[in-house]
């Protein structure tokens, strides 16, 4: 299993735990229990997501050389 396949599992898992939670219905021992796990799935997932930002911040030029990568001004030009 993938990188890509276990953070869709955990975010899965995450909605689930918060569908679950919302509803209400559940005892104060298991909503404590799910309340964990949602916040193990969340650290998970928020560190998968900034470890993918690491990897976009620096491309790769033509001659092979790595640059910091310049996002665009949501297309908006300063000039």
């Amino acid at each position: 299993m993938g990188n890509e396949q276990k953070f869709a599992d955990a975010m899965q898992e995450l909605e689930e735990i918060v569908r679950k939670l919302e509803q209400g219905d559940v005892q104060l021992e298991e909503a404590i229990d799910l309340y964990k796990k949602g916040m193990e799935l969340s650290h998970f997932c928020h560190d998968k997501l900034q470890n993918a930002e690491k990897q976009l911040i620096s491309i790769v030029n033509e001659n092979g050389e790595k640059q910091n990568f310049e996002p665009i001004n949501n297309g908006v030009d300063n000039n």
